[in-house]
């Protein structure tokens, strides 16, 4: 079971994501290259700026103790050791996403979400809402497999449509073995720079 990225009112701007991919690359003579994909899927790096963690609520737009949530969550992974799931608000909610089409036999069927033209596997469903089968809302005959699996009793027929409502977030580990908590003033923290990256589940 992972951990949880705690909710943090004095995350500030700018916050940024970085898709990370890996490739091998093997020059020949003439010039050609072979490359090769080493990442079934792209990765992402994550950079937040924490400008207001409070430990006591002095400042009641920051929470009541935002301070020791996160302190409390590096500190349980252990800064690069440990992992956590991070939502990312932008980027963690799909409605009525198809995920594949049945064949009569499979009864596991990968949860994904659609990014412009592509379609990738998400890496924790956190809830689903809603199960549809050839457009036919599932009332059950379905669960959901951790962590990113859904799994019929009975397989859905040839070329029927399985789609869902759902929530994610991204496993995640902590980039650095160490993080600079500055106290600005009285009941008043600050983390410059929290970095942290996704990882396959």
């Amino acid at each position: 079971m992972h951990a949880t990225f705690p909710s943090l009112p004095g995350i500030a701007w700018p916050v940024t994501k970085r898709p990370i991919t890996a490739t091998r690359v093997e020059a020949h003579a003439s010039g050609r290259e072979v490359r090769s994909p080493l990442y079934p899927a792209a990765l992402y790096e994550f950079t937040l700026p924490v400008e207001g963690l409070t430990p006591d609520g002095s400042f009641p737009g920051l929470g009541t103790a935002s301070l020791q949530a996160l302190l409390s969550l590096y500190i349980q992974c252990r800064g690069t050791w440990g992992t956590f799931l991070f939502t990312d608000p932008t980027d963690g909610v799909a409605t009525n996403q198809a995920l594949a089409a049945g064949d009569g036999t499979t009864t596991a069927f990968p949860f994904a979400r659609t990014l412009g033209g592509l379609t990738e596997t998400v890496g924790w469903v956190t809830a689903v809402s809603r199960v549809t089968v050839a457009g036919v809302t599932q009332a059950g005959g379905w669960s959901l497999t951790a962590p990113n699996l859904l799994t019929f009793a009975t397989a859905p027929a040839v070329g029927a449509v399985i789609a869902a409502d759902f929530t994610y977030a991204f496993p995640c580990r902590f980039m650095d073995d160490g993080v600079d908590f500055e106290h600005l003033m009285q009941g008043l923290w600050a983390v410059k720079s929290l970095r942290f990256r996704s990882i396959a589940p």
